[in-house]
């Protein structure tokens, strides 16, 4: 039964809310459903701990959601065929996929459920009160009597004994996360776990009041049919005036609802003062059984649906979704964590959408979502963003990277462009040292003729390399640099290591995460470019020529490496800063 309206301050006592609600909810398997007045929402969290929102528009009320009593028995029969609805949507969620019940099984659960239900509460209390008063005592009030204690002390036991299944009494905290969460917006609060977690696990308008208020009633509707019965009916078996007695009773049930409902209404309503107090005690004390405190990850879950419904009856353009969906307003308060243009970007590659077409998503899916949020993680874990975008592009070309190898760099692309200016539209053998994710590779191969040989020690790099260079002739192999090639080369390229190992320590965290073997380059920094630089002078052709990127200030003591090795018109080529950046040398 859905909740409206007043709130508890406490356990013991009511006051007035600061601001009223016609949110009223659920416990569900492991989540809680809300309901507004127009739209409803349903939050579950999941077996990865992650909180999944199901939404849906409700239907425009009916002429007898408005007239007194009808509304009361359209309210029960709703909230009945809500609830099971409901509860299987968050046991598909909570449950494994082989342990799923059918539909038609569902159903049968169901039916049984109501058949247990009207047996403990309607036929065996009056089964046994009707056996008394026909065979010990003729007397029609005490039949009443004994059979409304019946029915609140087997109603009573009940909730007792399900409290003792651990799977019932976490749905009960759940019961509790919502009741508080309900109270805290009407205390006029923000909805936080710390102000949810300060509030009351009481609500004047619960589902088990109102069912007290049910067996309450239907003792003194009960009274009143017992006695026209016993005047009016006169069948001679036992079992066929049991029969029309209950018969007749199951037929009353939805006025018994009907007529609680509106006792409930008011009870919610009246003002604070003794005599509500004393009606709303009985109610109240008996959610000490069906309400217990929840956690501070139960809490999150009501807060969400609540949260949900509140935007929904606010903003009646948000569509629904199902749990295989997320409103894309979700997605957007995610990437809001870093970088405005890295966001963009992440929330483009995650949906495939271009990011100029990127406002017109209304969704995405739950697998894209948990992948957007995963990443956005990482980010802010300080991880490179290409390594969280899984790609880069270099030279105009994208291309897969890991932390397997170097995320390319602009200042490379000078090496690329100074490769390319000495090829001139020749088809030259060229050997690309050291190749990383095969960014040179790939933008040579890209951009001329030449026959591409790429080169490196890294199993994890190779991989990668192999990914961004299919198609595209260039041959790999696995060596440590020049040491297993016997081919001859007109031209050999590298980006070698260059930093000197006391150096690594000092840079930025997004450099030094990337690997160390694609960094280190000895105690100068120079040990990578002396063994290069004397292998390539025996695999480069009569006249061929290498070129390498080599740090800002390596420049004075790269040439003399070069020169020393019998290498001629050795130069160093600077970048757009003014920094050394590219050697190049010719056999």
């Amino acid at each position: 039964m859905f909740k409206e309206k007043k709130i508890l301050k406490n356990a013991e006592k009511t006051t007035k809310p600061a601001k009223f609600s016609k949110i009223g909810g659920q416990a569900l398997i492991e989540g809680i459903m809300m309901r507004g007045e127009t739209s409803m929402a349903i939050a579950v969290r999941d077996p990865q701990g992650d909180i999944l929102v199901e939404t849906e528009r409700l239907k425009e009320k009916r002429w007898y959601n408005r007239w007194v009593i009808f509304r009361g028995v359209a309210a029960f029969i709703s909230s009945l065929v809500t609830g099971m609805r409901t509860l299987m949507k968050s046991a598909s969620v909570v449950g494994d996929e082989d342990e799923q019940l059918s539909k038609g099984a569902m159903g049968l659960a169901v039916f049984l459920g109501i058949l247990l239900a009207v047996a403990l509460f309607v036929a065996i209390p009056e089964g046994i009160s009707y056996l008394i008063h026909r065979y010990l005592i003729h007397s029609v009030l005490l039949k009443s009597i004994i059979s409304g204690i019946l029915k609140i002390g087997i109603f009573i036991l009940y909730l007792y004994l399900v409290t003792k299944m651990e799977d019932i009494k976490r749905t009960f905290m759940y019961h509790g996360a919502e009741h508080k969460t309900i109270n805290c917006y009407e205390s006029g609060k923000d909805l936080t776990v710390d102000n949810v977690r300060a509030c009351s696990t009481r609500h004047t308008r619960c589902g088990t009041t109102f069912l007290f208020l049910v067996l309450v009633v239907s003792i003194l509707v009960y009274a009143v049919v017992n006695f026209l019965l016993d005047r009016f009916v006169n069948i001679s078996s036992t079992f066929g005036e049991m029969s029309v007695y209950f018969v007749i009773k199951l037929a009353i049930l939805p006025l018994i609802a009907g007529i609680s409902y509106e006792f409930l209404r008011l009870f919610a309503l009246m003002p604070d003062n003794i005599f509500a107090k004393i009606l709303r005690a009985p109610g109240l004390a008996l959610q000490r059984l069906t309400t217990y405190e929840p956690t501070d990850d139960m809490m999150e879950v009501a807060i969400r649906a609540f949260d949900t419904v509140l935007k929904m009856d606010d903003d009646q353009s948000i569509k629904p979704h199902t749990f295989g969906e997320v409103d894309i307003s979700e997605a957007y308060a995610v990437i809001r964590a870093i970088d405005k243009n890295e966001a963009v970007w992440l929330l483009s590659e995650v949906t495939g959408v271009e990011i100029s077409d990127l406002y017109s998503l209304k969704s995405i899916s739950l697998e894209k979502f948990k992948k957007l949020k995963g990443m956005v993680q990482r980010r802010q874990s300080g991880e490179p963003f290409d390594y969280v975008l899984g790609n880069s592009v270099f030279y105009g070309i994208k291309l897969k990277v890991s932390p397997a190898v170097l995320i390319p760099r602009n200042e490379t692309e000078l090496l690329v462009e100074t490769a390319l200016s000495y090829i001139s539209g020749r088809t030259l053998k060229v050997a690309d040292v050291c190749t990383g994710s095969g960014c040179i590779a790939a933008a040579l191969a890209a951009n001329s003729s030449c026959e591409i040989t790429a080169i490196d020690l890294s199993d994890e790099a190779l991989e990668i390399a192999q990914e961004n260079l299919k198609d595209t002739g260039v041959t790999l192999v696995k060596s440590d640099l020049l040491a297993y090639v016997d081919e001859q080369y007109n031209l050999i390229v590298s980006n070698p290591p260059y930093i000197a190992t006391d150096v690594i320590p000092t840079l930025d965290a997004e450099v030094t995460c990337q690997p160390y073997m694609a960094l280190n380059g000895g105690e100068d920094g120079l040990d990578i470019i002396r063994r290069l630089a004397a292998e390539a002078h025996s695999k480069l052709t009569y006249a061929g020529a290498i070129m390498m990127e080599i740090g800002y200030d390596q420049g004075d003591a790269v040439r003399k490496i070069f020169t020393m090795v019998g290498f001629r018109n050795v130069r160093i080529i600077k970048d757009y800063g003014g920094n050394d950046r590219i050697v190049f040398a010719e056999k």
